[in-house]
């Protein structure tokens, strides 16, 4: 970077504009991808570098201004020029006519025309532009006054920052819904799952709750997008809603795909038609069409009621909902010990996608639904996107049937389960040896912000827990000496599941790859996505006329389906959708007995994968099944990936006491706050032995803190683990490095910086700040001596500060102190 001429940098920086802003529109306007998140990731942060290289080439609409960065603890309420208002609803094709009947009295003829577009269930948001540029980002609100909310609308990437083009009125305003991609909504719902929060309803609350987040950064990182629907102005020049959405589109706001023009009531009707199955296609949950009356002048001369206007209105598309059997339930360990119970499914078409499991939350929802074995149920999916099961269906109930008794034990680890008063998730308190609990200790020892081995992700980690090489962090050391035992370690576990008794599951794709020969795993991958909605005992009878279609092997790879087939059918394990129980899939194999002992039962409960099985159950297998076994194994250890594992490990051992404080996951020890023991008490031993009045002496420790670390100390585990760590070479004690001060010219200043600075990334302002005597602070208290304030403050930091008095100087100025 640093022997790139001007001229270079500027065209570089222009490029990379160029190409993010074009991998922005397909993501977020054409729900597509050419390049990975990782890739992306690296363009940004290259741009980010050579702008702050050369801040004369940064420009207000740079992509690198998205990513966030301003925390406002406070939101400011602004009032709408135009009231928003709400818009009446439909459920039926006749409710529809009448409305159109009552625009057409209204207006004493029938010379109209609709605009059409689907609803999105997002939220209404209200964006000002003066100038071209944009001013004011507000929520709904009431209709009359919303939350002021521009700092995170930036965030969302295919908002315009700055309108340029013809026509552009000097102040106009756009309003839209902003909402959260399916996919975003599934992946934060999979990571809460995976820590044992309760999943997030639906995307819409998930946007507004977003969209109220007081950090932007976290904001940009949940990547919200937005559809417009109407333009405001005094002087717009527009006289149709037809055209006024052109005119957006135009200047590069993301208005719905959705849009059409209808001549008359009946092609509205027609429009509703087309879109009641097409509409799951969108990216976006959709609860129905907003029609309104084209022509402005017409508006104006229709109205409105008291809370909404008579020339539009939204028909809803009724809730989709479908039976299907109950086939078994699971229960899901989070990485906080919560239980999550799933209801697996025969799978039913709901909605546009096929339904096989539906989250029952917790004991509770199980005892008021009162759920019977093998009962009859109706799903619905909520907010379009989970599906729940609303009512069992009693008319179709087996004679006989029982109630679902709730697990009493950990299906990961076998535990007591426990359930504290007035809560509803039963929870395993096995926190030290729980595998999904010892997993989400581990992560954070790792983590970035932490150790930093990046080469030891969440699937690596799982795989150690699970093969039994690692449970706590101090076992990440003792790996060098078993490097040998790794390789062929199976890696992604998301092949397996267990079943309510806890026995392992295989996913079918790979049971039937291993009981065939000549069949590729692509081949069978494309059977079964083709017959995805058929259930599975008649996918695996289709499944025998698809080999004897394929013409490999048929007589015998049908024989070996069919012996399968057969002890599938007479064993007693839970039915789980595309999933099937190891033990039947090694006895179909010939490996072990039909009928399992105690001792076989205990290894396919206890054991996590097909290689734990294989290597470490003291079963003695054929090498003819061990080679066929492999077929099974999902993706392995290799030598590269342990070499990068063991270098990480080994390097992790540099880090600074602060960092390893962090790392060991005391309960309330942030970042910060590691830092400020580290510093205070220079070595792990005396801050173990400090006394409640010791530690209540360093400002920002109270009470509670005091109280977690002495809990952490008091736990004998929890010294092996230090000591066991001391002995691998992990720093547990501050450096003293002399340091050389630069200079003294903020010797017993107390400083903070605020807003984005030109000069200093956000860690290099405390640097300089220390560096030149001063003491830098992380948030405004009357001890300040002053505030460097950077663009875009936040109101609510600068409000405070001058109430407290504290004097504000730019960051020109603090330069000027300095030199």
């Amino acid at each position: 970077m640093d022997n790139l001429s001007r001229e270079e940098a500027k065209k570089r920086i222009a490029d990379l504009t160029q190409q993010i802003n074009y991998y922005n529109y397909l993501y977020y306007q054409e729900d597509t991808s050419e390049i990975s998140d990782f890739e992306f990731d690296q363009l940004l942060e290259e741009l980010i570098s050579l702008e702050q290289h050369y801040p004369e080439f940064l420009s207000e609409d740079s992509p690198s201004q998205r990513v966030g960065g301003t925390v406002t603890k406070i939101f400011e309420t602004a009032e709408h020029s135009v009231r928003m208002l709400s818009l009446g609803n439909t459920y039926s094709e006749e409710e529809l006519k009448a409305f159109d009947e009552r625009v057409a009295k209204g207006l004493g003829h029938r010379n109209y025309s609709y605009f059409c577009e689907l609803k999105f269930d997002g939220v209404a948001i209200s964006l000002v532009y003066e100038n071209g540029k944009l001013v004011r980002a507000v929520t709904r609100g009431d209709g009359y006054r919303g939350d002021v909310v521009t700092e995170n609308v930036k965030t969302i990437r295919n908002i315009p920052l700055s309108v340029t083009g013809k026509d552009i009125p000097e102040h106009f305003e756009v309003r839209g819904e902003v909402f959260l991609p399916r996919k975003e909504f599934d992946k934060i719902n999979k990571q809460r799952l995976e820590n044992g929060d309760p999943p997030l309803a639906n995307p819409r609350n998930a946007a507004s709750g977003t969209l109220k987040m007081q950090d932007s950064t976290i904001v940009a990182k949940r990547r919200l997008n937005c559809y417009f629907y109407q333009l405001l102005g005094s002087d717009i020049g527009v006289s149709k809603q037809y055209e006024a959405i052109s005119r957006l589109e135009k200047w590069g706001f993301n208005v719905s795909p959705t849009y059409k023009k209808c001549r008359d009531i009946t092609a509205v009707l027609a429009y509703i038609d087309e879109w009641r199955e097409k509409r799951f296609r969108m990216p976006v949950d959709t609860d129905g069409v907003v029609l309104k009356v084209n022509d402005y002048e017409q508006q104006d001369e229709l109205g409105y009621t008291a809370k909404i206007p008579r020339w539009a209105i939204a028909y809803k598309y009724q809730a989709e909902s479908a039976m299907t059997g109950l086939l078994s339930i699971t229960y899901q360990v989070g990485r906080t010990g919560a239980i999550t119970p799933v209801a697996n499914l025969s799978p039913v078409s709901l909605a546009g996608t096929t339904v096989k499991r539906a989250s029952l939350h917790n004991a509770n929802e199980i005892e008021r639904l009162d759920i019977h074995e093998g009962d009859q149920v109706l799903v619905e999916k909520g907010g379009e996107i989970i599906p729940k099961i609303t009512s069992v269906v009693l008319d179709e109930r087996k004679a006989g049937s029982k109630p679902i008794t709730y697990i009493t034990h950990c299906p990961e680890c076998g535990t007591l389960l426990e359930r504290k008063e007035g809560e509803a998730k039963h929870f395993c308190p096995n926190a030290d040896q729980c595998p999904p609990q010892v997993l989400g200790r581990i992560e954070h020892f790792v983590s970035k912000r932490a150790l930093d081995i990046d080469s030891l992700g969440t699937e690596r980690i799982r795989a150690l827990i699970n093969h039994g090489y690692v449970s706590t962090a101090a076992d990440l050391y003792d790996l060098p000496q078993r490097e040998a035992d790794l390789l062929g370690l199976e890696v992604t576990d998301d092949q397996y599941t267990r079943c309510s008794e806890g026995f392992l599951f295989i996913l079918l794709k790979k049971a039937l790859y291993a009981l065939t020969e000549g069949i590729s795993q692509k081949e069978i991958e494309n059977f079964l996505e083709a017959h995805e909605e058929v259930a599975q005992m008649d996918k695996l009878h289709r499944f025998q006329d698809f080999i004897q279609e394929s013409g490999k092997k048929v007589r015998e790879n049908q024989k070996r389906v069919e012996i399968f087939v057969s002890i599938l059918k007479e064993s007693a394990f839970d039915a789980i959708e595309d999933y099937v129980p190891v033990p039947v899939v090694f006895a179909a194999m010939g490996a072990v007995e039909e009928t399992l002992t105690d001792e076989l039962k205990n290894i396919f409960r206890s054991k996590n994968t097909v290689h734990d099985i294989l290597v470490n159950s003291g079963l003695k297998f054929e090498d003819e099944f061990i080679n066929k076994a492999k077929k099974l194994k999902g993706s392995t250890f290799q030598a590269g990936v342990i070499k990068n594992m063991m270098d990480g490990i080994e390097a992790s051992k540099n880090q600074p006491f602060p960092k390893v404080l962090f790392a060991l996951g005391i309960r309330n020890i942030g970042e910060n706050t590691a830092l400020l023991l580290a510093d205070h008490f220079k070595t792990i031993d005396r801050l173990r032995l400090a006394s409640d009045e010791e530690l209540l002496e360093i400002n920002g420790v109270g009470e509670t803190l005091v109280s977690s670390i002495k809990q952490y100390f008091s736990q004998k585990q929890n010294l092996e683990i230090i000591d066991r760590l001391k002995s691998h070479g992990l720093q547990f004690e501050t450096k003293d490095e002399p340091k050389t001060l630069e200079s003294t010219k903020l010797e017993g200043k107390k400083i903070l910086a605020s807003g984005k600075l030109n000069h200093f990334k956000r860690d290099e302002i405390i640097d300089f700040v220390q560096s030149h005597g001063g003491i830098y602070s992380k948030s405004v208290s009357k001890n300040l001596d002053f505030i460097i304030e950077g663009e875009d403050m936040g109101p609510s930091k600068k409000e405070k500060a001058q109430k407290l008095g504290i004097k504000l100087i730019s960051e020109k100025e603090f330069l000027q102190m300095i030199s």
